[in-house]
């Protein structure tokens, strides 16, 4: 088997490899309708994603009127209790995705997750789709003292994977947002930027080292990275 560009490749759960937006927008609608506020579309939504869910909140509070800390704190449980209890209704693997991750696999790259949602549900949501075994590590919001875009959930990500991949070997990055881009960046590794996913901003303004436009793009554009 010809070796491949990498020997690790890590993702971003939500925007990335997975389309969690109508579930995520379901349950900030939730919140939001509980004080009277008004429903927010699901691409009103999607920006708001990638910061963790009290991130998300903020976001989508301000949209519709604005907030102090005590709401905030309140309708962030509201809004977790409902979400995992409706995790998985409308969440679904983006096209190409588990096939790029078979060939990955096929290729003997180690996979990892580095997500800012809360840790059980990253697992919770894995498993409802039956992907949890994919992965070397699923590292979440909550897991370590730090999230993206701090580095350091990407280092632990790169360790585990080498410790449980059976070896060392070249990482790489993949996500859909700018906490994604720069924490990959600042710990050394080159990102992948999805322009299918919950942008803040153009795509083209992450400063990734490569932008896929959908999986299909995802092992050529790691070999090219890797040449």
């Amino acid at each position: 088997m010809t070796h491949f560009s990498f020997d690790i490749v890590g993702f971003d759960l939500d925007g990335t490899l997975l389309d969690t937006s109508g579930d995520l927008a379901a349950a900030v609608n939730h919140a939001l309708t509980s004080v009277g506020r008004p429903h927010l579309s699901v691409d009103e939504v999607k920006p708001m994603i990638g910061g963790g869910a009290r991130h998300m909140l903020k976001q989508g509070l301000t949209a519709t009127g604005g907030y102090d800390e005590a709401m905030l704190d309140t309708l962030h449980a509201t809004l977790l209790a409902y979400y995992e209890a409706n995790i998985c209704v409308l969440t679904k693997p983006y096209p190409g995705a588990i096939e790029a991750l078979d060939a990955l696999a096929a290729k003997g790259v180690t996979l990892g997750i580095v997500t800012n949602k809360i840790e059980r549900f990253a697992r919770t949501v894995l498993a409802e789709l039956d992907l949890t075994d994919r992965f070397a590590c699923i590292l979440g919001g909550d897991t370590l003292a730090e999230s993206k875009p701090s580095p350091m959930p990407i280092h632990e990500m790169v360790r585990l994977c080498r410790e449980r991949g059976g070896g060392g070997g070249r990482a790489a990055f993949v996500g859909d947002s700018v906490f994604d881009i720069q924490a990959g960046q600042a710990a050394g590794l080159p990102t992948i930027a999805c322009s299918f996913g919950f942008l803040m901003q153009p795509v083209a303004e992450l400063g990734a080292d490569a932008v896929m436009d959908g999986y299909a793009e995802l092992l050529p554009t790691l070999e090219r990275l890797g040449a």
